[in-house]
């Protein structure tokens, strides 16, 4: 059969992106094949480089610099800057060029400093080493080095460097063990095969004869389909072809166990290993609050615009009086005079332009820079997300999402590693009703004393006594754990005589926890030797069983079974599997006892299995082998009569017990879960591992409750219903009760409404997400369907999900019409394409290697630390940045609208009404530190407050601190003060006399009256106003923000008395000598400046006195408790009570209502006297009368209840 034929028949087989578009041949060793056999073409690879950075040495600036100019306010300022060298304009080039080489420069290094971090860490991957066999020899490399057809010699519990076909193995059979959990999330033991004629070659001389080409696929992103073949060319002149398959190709980052060492031959190297093309691309993130700032330039870029053409049409308007026009003075040429008239205009635009781009704040972007970069380091220095047992903390990647932690919608949770610890534990087994517990753990704690077995039931009687044995026989047989080889075969006997421990290997943890459970309760499985299996009893007597088939398990029929034939020859068909699947085959045995403990502890969230037999005559064995091999050599349509065998099999079982495991959560992985929710976020989990599996973690870590309605999106329903009919039916049944609208309506209503948890898993996905074909009859677009379904789901869990798959989901839901904020975390490089493609990535620093953390934006040790990552830094870091952009276009819009102001009083001449020092130092100098400072600082609550009313995390949701209404009021607070400021002072200047020295004086304030009198007069009002507006909103103070807030004023005084009292050399004007200690030199000034600032802060202050007296949020309810209560109010107070009340509502016949607070009937007293109970002690404190209280109609009238919504707390 010659090579075209092959192909052909691997591409019938290979459906889509799998199928085969290109080859390559590899040769192994970096051999030519024999002459005449076929030509030597060598092909040229990718070496083994993984790249995570997004930087070289050589294309950093320009990238850096293109990718800094693609922000708007850059841009624009780049182009005023140019404007200002090419053309007369009023103010100098460097008051624009200084504040953007300023910016771009911190910029720059900040995000140069955070590539090198990831230039770091890959520098440690691809620098670690790996041995390559060589002309015979082992020889060490650096694995950035390793080519494509170079051998590669791994040993136990290393990582595979690339993705490898194995060639051969320490062990005799061929065969090597490997765990792919930070492939595909799963810790499970998997066996791989090296190829029948290539398994000989075990030393690295024998390997170095080996003569042979790979001819495969090109790279692609599954992880589990591979087609190639083999080429071994021996003495003969034909080669012998083999085909190569997934279960002869090993992945980078999986990693070999429980075999000595391998040979291997590298194929794909590099950035086209699987793992790398599941790879999101690196794109770059950005916040919902840089969104908002870009759309807010845009709008103030508008202001400029407009306020520059409509100055230049009223300076053509004032200058169509020939009276009016350019005076003499000026001296201009005659071929300026002479210029078209359009382009003066349009020199005059510019020149406006020039004059008022202020209003445009450029530093604005450095100093939220700046608040990032040094924002990030309050995570880094959090003691409380320091994991001692690692002996480390939390990572920031990058700091340019810090605010976007306060945002999030959606979480995305990958399961195994993440949510699990992953190390499974059996908590008791169920004998004909006889409970028993192995004495790791009862109910959380360790039983003191107890050895062996604890019998929580009566002891059982004789024949009981043989059940027992039986059932316990059954799970030390029923199952394909392997031992771990660290000793010889008599070593392992003689080790567990000894004591010493026996390490388990499987593809199933569960299985290893039943076997584990079993060695702890008396019974302990010892090897499978020559077919045979040995187990070692409670007398210490070793028993064989002959293995004569294993029925795997399959997630359709849910069980497992082996026939095993004892020492005395009697055979014994033992099967393990779901309730579901069990329990119906069963004739005989205590199925009650049995179903309501498997009842009782799937209610715990531990996972179930049941334990059936029956006894084979040699007749029925022989038949049931009939059977199976008749099966087994099927060419087509094996797999459907292997399970029409299996159906005939498993039949007629006597019921044994029922097992129940634990996937030990994370330490409080629950109640972060429970925290997320309540804090309005919705958890998806995310998993590539079986649906029971995933589903029983749900359950233990709360996503899903005993009133969940569970909804299967899965291949076995789809396959009884098409999946149009399937979809319609959820969706039919989750609008039923409550029409289109969405779960967050729901969220406050009371118990009986219905809580609904989706399944689905990834073939369904995959069809759902599948473009629909016009014409077909179905039509319907599956996407919306199914976010609609999803919408409506408290929770929702997708497991077999490829890489690819996971991020699909993320993109899904991104793309949807909420847009919502999407985070996504994960510990496996299976989880890098979903955390790369999530707003918000994070890794956790876990048993999977780091791949995740060295991806994500953030890093974090345990789940647990997620809580106080989003709700208390991410709620800081929100309303921090929040109020510094509002605040940055506030106090440019005081600074820049009397400039505008001031051109109706000076003939649109663009005379500025600053001095060039304060235009460049405003924003630089004199306003900068404040809002920095308060914007790495604030907290407007207490961080426990926080962390134990995750309800507050709402109140900042869906960007509802920059929402247009709040630009709108920010932005006309700045027009009102820049109003007061202007016509404040010009009405100082009102009355004016010329002295006797010519010099024109204020009468009222004694001042001489000029254009930078006025302006500075203007200014200095300006920047107090400013920085005490400021002070108005800091909520908590520090020594810092004293210092840096009356500093920063010092500072202005200090700089204005030395720039106007000395004459500078440097300069060629002197316009401000004298100006400033002039103005001070005035008393009305001084009451001028005080009167002013009063007024510009007076309607503010009001508003705030207003609505935290008549309409106050949450928040300020808080923060006037804490204020009452001096800052202690953490400690004892049930945050529900300071909820703001509810809108009124309509009871179900139409009567409206108001709260259903039950009044006392006589008159409350100002203060009452209360006992409340936090962590099992009471706390006795007094109550102000502002909290509403209500009788409480379960206990005496001494105690009260509050009423508000939220968490109900009895005090």
């Amino acid at each position: 059969m010659d090579f075209s034929t092959i192909r052909n028949l691997i591409t019938r087989y290979c459906t889509g992106e799998e199928s085969w578009v290109d080859s390559r041949t590899i040769y192994i060793g970096h051999k030519e094949p024999p002459p005449g056999t076929e030509a030597y073409i060598p092909q040229r690879f990718p070496d083994n480089r993984i790249v995570s950075s997004k930087y070289t040495f050589w294309n950093f600036i320009p990238k850096n610099l293109f990718e800094q100019f693609r922000r708007i306010a850059n841009f624009y300022f780049l182009i005023i800057f140019l404007v200002q060298l090419i053309i007369d304009t009023p103010t100098s080039p460097m008051t624009s060029g200084l504040p953007l080489f300023f910016v771009i420069t911190v910029t720059a290094i900040k995000q140069g400093y955070e590539d090198w971090i990831r230039h770091k860490a890959d520098n440690a991957v691809n620098q670690c080493p790996v041995h390559v066999t060589q002309h015979g020899k082992v020889v060490r490399k650096q694995s950035q080095k390793l080519r494509v057809g170079d051998i590669v010699q791994v040993k136990e519990d290393e990582t595979f460097p690339c993705d490898l076909i194995l060639l051969s193995t320490s062990r005799e059979d061929g065969t090597c063990f490997v765990t792919t959990a930070s492939l595909d999330g799963e810790s499970s033991h998997k066996t791989y095969y090296a190829v029948q004629d290539t398994k000989a070659f075990n030393t690295a001389e024998e390997v170095d004869t080996l003569h042979a080409t790979i001819e495969c696929e090109q790279p692609q992103p599954d992880l589990y389909k591979f087609v190639g073949r083999i080429n071994i060319y021996l003495d003969r002149d034909e080669p012998i072809a083999r085909p190569l398959g997934s279960e002869n190709l090993l992945l980078r980052g999986a990693t070999l166990k429980n075999t000595e060492y391998i040979h291997a031959v590298a194929i794909y190297t590099g950035m086209e290993t699987k793992m790398a093309l599941n790879y999101q691309s690196k794109s770059q993130k950005r916040s919902a609050v840089e969104k908002s700032m870009n759309a807010y330039l845009i709008v103030y870029l508008c202001i400029l615009i407009s306020k520059a053409l409509i100055n230049t049409v009223l300076k053509y308007v004032w200058q169509a009086n020939p009276n009016r026009d350019e005076p003499w003075y000026n001296q201009k040429t005659e071929t300026e005079r002479q210029r078209h008239v359009l382009i003066r205009a349009f020199t005059d635009f510019l020149a406006f332009m020039v004059l008022f781009n202020y209003i445009i704040p450029v530093s604005m972007y450095v100093t939220v820079e700046m608040q990032k970069f040094l924002g990030s380091y309050f995570i880094l220095w959090d003691d409380d997300m320091f994991d001692e047992e690692l002996g480390e903390g939390p990572l920031v990647n990058t700091s340019d999402l810090n605010e976007e932690l306060g945002q999030v919608e959606y979480v995305f949770t990958d399961k195994t590693g993440t949510l699990t610890e992953n190390n499974m534990e059996l908590r008791e087994c169920c004998v004909d009703g006889h409970v028993y517990v192995p004495h790791a753990i009862c109910n959380g704690q360790i039983l003191p004393g107890a050895a062996g077995m604890d019998m929580i039931d009566s002891s059982p009687g004789v024949d009981e006594k043989e059940r027992e044995e039986l059932f316990f026989r059954a799970l030390c047989l029923c199952h394909t754990v392997q031992v771990k080889e660290e000793e010889t075969v008599d070593g392992i006997k003689r080790g567990i005589y000894q004591g010493k421990s026996t390490s388990y290997i499987s593809s199933s943890p569960d299985e290893v926890a039943l076997v584990e459970g079993m060695k702890r309760l008396g019974f302990t499985y010892l090897r499978l030797k020559d077919s045979h299996m040995e187990i070692l009893n409670r007398q210490d007597e070793m028993e064989r069983f002959e293995l004569l088939e294993v029925l795997n398990f399959d997630s359709v029929r849910r069980r497992m079974s082996v026939i095993v034939r004892s020492s005395s020859g009697e055979y014994y068909l033992f099967c393990k599997g779901a309730d579901s699947s069990v329990f119906p085959r069963v004739v005989s045995g205590k199925v009650e006892q049995v179903r309501a403990r498997v009842e009782h502890n799937a209610v715990e969230g531990l996972r179930t299995l049941c334990v059936a037999y029956k006894k084979l005559t040699h007749e029925e064995y022989e038949e049931t082998c009939r059977l199976l091999n008749s099966a087994k050599l099927a060419l087509r349509e094996r797999d459907k009569k292997l399970a029409e065998a299996y159906d005939v099999i498993e039949k007629d079982f006597i019921l044994l017990g029922a097992t129940a495991v634990e996937d030990r959560l994370q330490d409080k992985a629950a109640d972060t879960i429970e925290s997320l929710h309540k804090a309005g976020m919705k958890v998806w989990v995310l998993t590539g591992d079986k649906m029971e599996t995933a589903a029983a973690t749900c359950y233990a870590s709360k996503l899903f409750h005993r009133n969940t309605q569970i909804l299967e999106l899965t291949t076995k329903r789809t396959e009884e219903q098409s999946l149009h009919d399937v979809l319609f039916d959820l969706s039919r049944t989750v609008l039923r009760q409550h029409g289109s609208m969405t779960r967050d309506i729901f969220s406050g209503l009371s118990d009986d409404y219905q809580d609904y948890g989706l399944i689905i898993d990834g073939a369904t996905l995959s069809a759902v997400l599948k473009p629909t074909q016009e014409g077909t009859s179905n039509g319907g677009n599956y996407k919306e369907i199914f976010l609609e379904i999803c919408r409506n789901c408290s929770a929702v869990l997708c497991c077999r999900m490829a890489p690819l798959q996971k991020a699909q989901i993320v993109k899904l839901i991104k793309a949807s019409k909420e847009h919502p904020i999407t985070l996504a975390i994960g510990d496996g490089a299976n989880d890098v394409s979903m955390i790369l493609e999530a707003h918000v990535g994070i890794g956790i620093m876990g048993k999977e290697g780091r791949q995740a953390a060295r991806n994500s934006d953030y890093a974090i040790t345990k789940f647990k630390h997620l809580k106080k990552m989003l709700l208390v830094h991410g709620h800081y870091y929100y309303i921090r940045i929040a109020e510094l952009v509002q605040y940055f276009f506030y106090k440019n819009v005081c600074f820049i609208f009397p400039q505008f102001l001031y051109q109706f009083f000076c003939g649109f001449s663009q005379q500025p009404l600053y001095d060039t020092a304060y235009l460049t130092l405003y924003n630089i100098s004199f306003t900068s530190l404040p809002i920095l400072l308060y914007s790495l600082m604030e907290q407007h609550i207490n961080m426990d407050i926080l962390k134990r009313d995750p309800s507050l995390y709402r109140d900042i949701a869906k960007n509802s601190f920059l929402r247009w209404p709040t630009f709108i009021y920010w932005t006309f607070l700045g027009v009102f003060d820049a109003v007061v400021f202007f016509f404040g002072a010009f009405f100082l200047f009102d009355n004016t006399t010329f002295t006797s020295n010519g010099q024109l004086m204020a009468t009222n304030t004694q001042m001489m009256f000029g254009n930078w009198t006025f302006g500075t007069l203007v200014f200095t009002v300006l920047v107090f106003t400013v920085t005490l507006k400021l002070a108005l909103d800091t909520h908590y103070w520090t020594w810092i923000n004293h210092f840096v807030i009356w500093g920063s004023l010092l500072f202005y005084v200090i700089f204005s008395l030395l720039w106007g009292g000395i004459v500078w050399p440097f300069l060629n004007y002197q316009r401000m000598y004298y100006v400033f200690m002039q103005m001070l030199s005035s008393g009305p000034a001084w009451l001028s400046i005080i009167l002013l600032i009063i007024v510009s802060l007076l309607p503010d202050v009001v508003k705030k006195v207003l609505c935290r007296a008549l309409w106050p949020t949450t928040t300020e309810r808080i923060q006037n408790a804490d204020k009452l209560y001096k800052g202690h109010l953490s400690e004892f107070t049930p945050l529900s009570s300071l909820h703001a009340p509810p809108a009124r509502k309509h009871d179900r016949h139409g009567n409206e209502s108001q709260n259903h607070t039950l009044h006392r009937s006589d008159s409350s007293p100002p203060k009452k006297l209360m006992c409340t109970y936090w962590g099992g002690r009471p706390d006795y404190c007094t109550f102000s009368s502002f909290l509403r209280i209500r009788e409480n109609p379960r206990f005496s009238g001494a105690a009260y209840t509050y009423s508000a919504p939220g968490p109900e707390t009895s005090v």
